[in-house]
């Protein structure tokens, strides 16, 4: 009997120490990182960039306009005087430089995403590691990004997509 009553209270004692583990309190904490952000050094060296980079992009996208808008007058004014085959040529050389700058615009654009992507990543990753750096310190589980209410940290966790997948039956 008194082994019995040894192995409950031993029982007891494990059982609430796995109730006091699995009750750890879980800190969250919240902060406007896109606020971060814009109060982070480098900022006027970013947008000087992205800014003489767009010029530089726009320069080149006025250069074909005008090139275009030059051969356009110049076939609607000689057009009459033309021969069928200086038509033809002139036509074709207007529609592939209207397909040209399409692709300009829509390279450029892609550019310009990419380079701001470019320059502004270094400034994001360093507010990210502040914030990890601040939640570790701290003892945060959580921390959102109040103007979208992103997790922008968590503690390590385990997965738990191998679990639901076999609950739902998929592979």
């Amino acid at each position: 009997m008194k082994n019995v009553l040894k192995i409950f209270i031993v029982l007891a004692i494990v059982i609430s120490a796995m109730q006091v583990s699995a009750q750890k309190t879980q800190k969250l904490g919240h902060i406007n990182f896109a606020q971060l952000y814009e109060m982070m050094p480098g900022q006027d060296s970013i947008r000087a960039a992205f800014t003489a980079y767009q010029e530089q992009l726009s320069g080149q996208f006025q250069a074909m306009q005008t090139e275009y808008e030059t051969k356009l007058n110049d076939y609607q004014t000689n057009q009459a005087t033309m021969s069928n085959i200086i038509k033809q040529t002139k036509e074709k050389e207007i529609v592939d430089l209207q397909r040209r700058i399409q692709e300009f615009q829509q390279t450029a654009q892609e550019d310009l995403q990419a380079k701001e992507t470019e320059l502004t990543t270094p400034i994001i990753e360093k507010a990210r590691n502040a914030v990890k750096d601040v939640a570790k310190e701290n003892g945060y589980s959580f921390i959102l990004n109040s103007t979208e209410g992103l997790v922008l940290y968590t503690e390590p966790a385990d997965d738990i997509m191998p679990l639901v997948k076999k609950k739902l039956g998929l592979k």
